[in-house]
């Protein structure tokens, strides 16, 4: 025994041992790749610019790093800068948009780079790949999302949220002074519920604030945050190494991401062993086209990130913007109260369509608070930007919705202003250039959800304006935004509710 045990201890030492070798070994050839990196990158650049990203020294002038960009983009003469120690091109130039969107699409892909980041989470979900894995999602999520049946579908849902859930949350707050309510919250709630119900044909309840969120819900926020948090790293061999190592965030994104593959599997599964053709949901109509369940899995959650986040951070900026402007709020009301009837319940989508007031402040509030700030692509090609901007092979390329919607040159001089009016032409809404206004990006990859994401974003913001006047609790003129996919309130939107 003690011959075996002796043997056992040894040959434990040696495996540890050469472990460690291992380990050793890796770190080695990490740090040393991330120094061709960084030297790649010329992180000794001093130009004005990368000193003022490297040293942060922005952040004494400004709030967020989208508002020090949107200022550097406005003092541009072409409306394109570079941030050379991250080999990024960032533009806020109409021109360059059109060019990166349409014109050369094809030399703009979402790239390997931006597939690596996100694919432990959104897989080979449609907004993580190129190609013909692209062509045939789109085509697939088109036929499926310009169907009425399905609008219908989605009008209905979000009907019943409302009617069921946020309206008779919000009275039960209403008038009390100790009912602070982040409203950022509950639109997150909100939406994932809608989604949930819409994609998966399963109801989360997470509106009912005396549940729990659920587990999914949980996994999902910290998914999206910490895959955003990847991008912001100078150099992807770092997220990388701790993710062979699995340390730190690497380690906890792993396991939100295992929570996911389970709970949307066993999602597939149920959907599957109910049978997939008397439901109206978006996952069993897919099922009917792909038997792949991880693939199933990747479209899904795309969608689910698609379409929950940017919901639920359009309205947040939304309701904070009509707080603070009360003669938007009654211009909505009144035409409300026109078209729908005074007390009346909307009762059509053809109703909503009339409200072409409400569809201007929607857009106004996304021109200037954009639920996706900015969004990147990656040169395949040498190529040259309208502007004139040389783009070499390999560099990340940004247009900037945000900073697009400040300056003055693409929108006036009162271009900071929230003016509903600016998108009314003889009281009709009237759409501008999508690639002015690239909010639902532009060009081939334009945002599919559009339209039931415009259904619910101003079905809900007209039921609170009917019904409730919301009190801010938040002094702040400028919100901070915490690191994500999508924008979001930090520290969140907190109100007092009145009802009106």
């Amino acid at each position: 025994m003690e011959i075996e045990a002796s043997w056992f201890l040894h040959t434990l030492c040696d495996y540890s041992f050469w472990f460690l070798v291992l380990i050793i070994t890796v770190i080695v050839f990490s740090l040393f790749a991330l120094l061709i990196y960084l030297q790649k990158l010329k992180l000794w650049c001093n130009c004005e610019i990368c000193d003022a990203y490297v040293t942060m020294s922005w952040s004494k002038d400004f709030d967020n790093l989208c508002d020090w960009y949107a200022h550097l983009l406005s003092k541009s003469p072409s409306k394109t800068i570079h941030i050379h120690v991250l080999g990024n091109t960032i533009t806020a130039n109409p021109d360059n948009v059109e060019y990166i969107l349409k014109t050369r699409f094809d030399n703009f892909p979402k790239g390997k780079p931006f597939s690596m980041i996100l694919g432990d989470f959104l897989g080979r979900g449609i907004f993580n790949v190129d190609g013909d894995l692209w062509r045939f999602q789109k085509k697939m999520a088109s036929l499926e999302l310009d169907r009425f049946s399905i609008r219908s579908y989605a009008v209905e849902i979000v009907n019943y949220e409302i009617n069921t859930r946020l309206i008779p949350l919000l009275s039960s707050v209403a008038g009390k002074e100790e009912g602070v309510l982040d409203l950022q919250d509950v639109f997150r709630r909100f939406s994932f519920d809608s989604m949930c119900k819409f994609s998966f044909g399963l109801d989360p309840r997470c509106l009912e604030l005396s549940l729990p969120m659920s587990e999914f819900a949980v996994a999902f926020d910290l998914a999206s945050k910490l895959s955003a948090e990847r991008a912001m790293t100078v150099s992807p061999l770092v997220w990388k190494i701790k993710r062979l190592l699995n340390l730190g965030s690497e380690k906890q994104l792993k396991k939100a991401i295992k929570m996911i593959d389970i709970l949307a599997l066993e999602v597939i599964r149920q959907r599957r062993n109910m049978g997939i053709l008397s439901h109206k949901d978006l996952l069993s109509r897919f099922m009917g086209t792909v038997n792949d369940e991880t693939y199933l899995r990747d479209i899904v959650i795309s969608f689910l990130l698609a379409g929950r986040d940017t919901v639920a951070s359009a309205l947040t900026s939304f309701i904070w913007l009509l707080a603070k402007h009360p003669h938007v709020c009654s211009s909505i009301q009144l035409e409300a109260d026109t078209i729908i009837g005074q007390n009346q319940d909307l009762k059509s989508f053809e109703q909503l369509r009339e409200l072409h007031y409400l569809q201007a402040a929607v857009y106004e509030s996304m021109r200037l608070y954009p639920p996706i700030q900015f969004d990147s692509k990656f040169c395949q090609e040498d190529d040259l930007l309208p502007d004139g901007t040389f783009v070499k092979k390999g560099t990340r390329v940004t247009y900037h919705p945000y900073a697009m919607g400040r300056i003055k040159e693409i929108w006036g001089e009162d271009c900071l202003e929230f003016k509903p009016e600016r998108w009314l032409k003889n009281g009709m809404f009237f759409p501008e250039n999508p690639f002015k206004y690239p909010v639902f990006q532009a060009g081939f990859r334009v945002c599919l959800g559009k339209e039931m994401a415009l259904v619910e974003i101003k079905s809900v913001a007209l039921s609170i304006v009917r019904r409730f006047q919301i009190n801010l609790l938040s002094a702040y003129q400028i919100p901070r935004f915490s690191p994500g996919l999508t924008a979001t309130f930090s520290g969140g939107l907190p109100v007092l509710v009145r009802e009106r």
